[in-house]
């Protein structure tokens, strides 16, 4: 194996670039893995997101292990793994509160140097708390769904869902699906999906939504009535990360519903309420960021399990010299949802 190897990195949202950067060296417990496939997260498309610049894209790989320290022991080579891109530590304040993703050490862990790279490293405490061996049954572009799809995991489980509820979906993407498609898991009767593009709205009925609204064409709050006999629904997630998305959202709770933030909106952007509303509607408002040990493995377990119909998310595929491509589509937004760039070449077949 070279020392050298390809990597998509993210200088600019215009201005992806095919590198050649060097093979990470492995310490005693880390381990080094092959990048089998790797998605591409709409979360990249937000430039103010990135901490820093240029940055080696993506953060959701399935890799095979070719290298470990000397000091592991639980894992060989040749073995498919799933390993988170950020992890958490079980003893601060925060985790010891739950808030294992908001505790600053969760994202000071990272994969290295990214996940749209022929190779990359992991660390002991990665390998401690979250890592899953991937199933001869399931495939790796099944598996490239666990890191997001986890994250729409722990939405789901602050949703405040109860049996029979119906739940509305704003933004019909990548992980806007995930959450139509799980949503029954957590008890929901009716799943109302919405979004401005009818592609995405056909997408969410073959996820599992019972009804589907285009606000561009239709009164939201009136077709959703119309839906749900008479009522607003008891939850709403919105996952597109606008203020005029958000303020759509809250028009579609019920009294004492939830309201449950999928996406953040940029820095300094303001979401304006009614303050004589928001206290006598009695709607609880929620959030969940990324995804923590726990999240993960509920989600690997119902995909290992063939609940989730991961394969039907992934739409398109790229040889790692067509990342700027495939970022573009990303970024367009179009007819897509989850993107995969393959760093060896695409397998025959797919």
């Amino acid at each position: 194996m070279s020392n050298m190897m390809k990597a998509a990195v993210y200088h600019a949202l215009d201005d992806i670039r095919l590198e050649e950067r060097p093979v990470p060296e492995v310490g005693p417990d880390d381990i080094l893995l092959k990048t089998l496939a790797s998605g591409l997260c709409g979360g990249e498309t937000m430039a103010w997101y990135k901490k820093a610049e240029p940055k080696v894209l993506g953060h959701e790989p399935i890799g095979e292990v070719v290298e470990v320290g000397k000091n592991v022991t639980d894992y060989k080579i040749g073995e498919r793994l799933f390993v988170n891109h950020h992890v958490g530590r079980n003893n601060s304040h925060l985790a010891l509160r739950g808030r294992y993703t908001r505790d600053p050490f969760y994202s000071q862990m990272k994969l290295d140097p990214g996940g749209i790279c022929e190779y990359y490293r992991v660390t002991g405490q990665h390998l401690r708390m979250d890592a899953h061996r991937i199933p001869d049954h399931m495939t790796n572009e099944e598996a490239v769904t666990i890191e997001p799809w986890s994250c729409v995991m722990g939405g789901l489980k602050h949703c405040n869902i109860q049996p029979g509820d119906t739940v509305a979906v704003v933004g019909a993407g990548f992980m806007g699906q995930g959450f139509v498609h799980m949503a029954p898991l957590f008890g929901a009767g009716k799943v109302i999906a919405l979004d401005f593009s009818d592609w995405r709205l056909e997408r969410a009925k073959e996820f599992g939504a019972t009804h589907t609204i285009n606000p561009k064409s239709e009164d939201a709050v009136d077709a959703l009535r119309a839906a749900n006999n008479g009522r607003l629904a008891d939850t709403v997630i919105v996952i597109a990360p606008f203020a005029s998305a958000w303020a759509q959202a809250e028009q579609l709770v019920e009294v004492g519903g939830t309201m449950h933030l999928g996406a953040p909106l940029a820095p300094g952007e303001d979401w304006v309420r009614d303050g004589n509303k928001a206290y006598f509607d009695e709607i609880t408002i929620t959030s969940k960021y990324s995804s923590d040990h726990h999240d993960s493995y509920s989600y690997f377990r119902l995909l290992e399990s063939g609940r989730i119909d991961a394969a039907r998310a992934i739409t398109n595929r790229f040889d790692i010299a067509d990342s700027a491509q495939a970022f573009e589509m990303l970024r367009n937004a179009e007819k897509s949802l989850k993107i995969v760039v393959y760093p060896h070449g695409k397998p025959e077949g797919v």
